[in-house]
This record gives C-alpha cells, sequence and structure tokens, in this order.
C-alpha cells in the first residue's frame, strides 16, 4: 500500500465531492448542510492531501505500521462522522440517537492524528 498516493486520492475523491456538495448548495439556496460541507473539505481534502503529501516528502515517515493505521482510522471516522452529520441534519436519524455516537468517531479521527504525530517525533 503507498499510503501517499492512498491518501491523495482520498483527498482528491473529498474535493471533488465537496465542490459539488458546494455547487449543489448554491445552485438550490440551501445551506443547512454546510456543517457536512466543511467537514468534507477539512477533513477529507485538506486533510488527507497535508497527509499524502508529507508521506511522499518526509522520508521514512511511511514506513512501518503507524501510517496505515492512521490511514484507516482516519478514512472510517471522516466518512462515518459525514454520514453522521448528514443523516442528523436532514433529520433522518434524531440526534438523541446519533449523538453519542460522534465521540468514538471524532476519537477514531484523533488517534489516527496522535499517530501521525508520534510517526513524525519517531522519524522526521
Amino acid at each position: 500500500m503507498n499510503i501517499s498516493r492512498s491518501f491523495l486520492i482520498a483527498g482528491s475523491v473529498y474535493l471533488i465531492v465537496g465542490i459539488l456538495f458546494g455547487a449543489y448548495m448554491g445552485g438550490s439556496g440551501d445551506s443547512t448542510l454546510t456543517p457536512v460541507h466543511a467537514h468534507i473539505n477539512l477533513l477529507g481534502f485538506t486533510l488527507m492531501t497535508l497527509f499524502g503529501l508529507a508521506y511522499r516528502l518526509i522520508p521514512g515517515l511511511d514506513e512501518g505500521l503507524l501510517p496505515r493505521l492512521h490511514f484507516w482510522l482516519h478514512q472510517v471516522g471522516v466518512l462515518l462522522l459525514l454520514l453522521g452529520l448528514w443523516l442528523m441534519i436532514t433529520g433522518k436519524v434524531a440526534e438523541t440517537t446519533i449523538g453519542p455516537v460522534f465521540p468514538v468517531l471524532e476519537g477514531a479521527i484523533l488517534l489516527g492524528v496522535v499517530l501521525w504525530l508520534v510517526n513524525l517525533v519517531r522519524r522526521a
């Protein structure tokens, strides 16, 4: 698994999704899902692209288990967080039902970032 490539491809997919999502919101005049759009762009496009570039540019940073754990924690956490936000904001799932899931998903993303930092301190 080329971790840099994986992050860059995922980031690019989120960029396309973010642009389409923003275009839909702008065209419809409905900004209800702005928090989802913001998270797509920040956690999806921006962070994944930054991670992908860093893994490409810093020698040895892509080696070992930590980068893979980071990748999968971030992917699963972000995707499910976005889905949860969308379900909650659109009223498909009550906030009282899905709200308790958010800290778990945010924790997965945070753990991935902590692994990133540990790896960065060790290898950069």
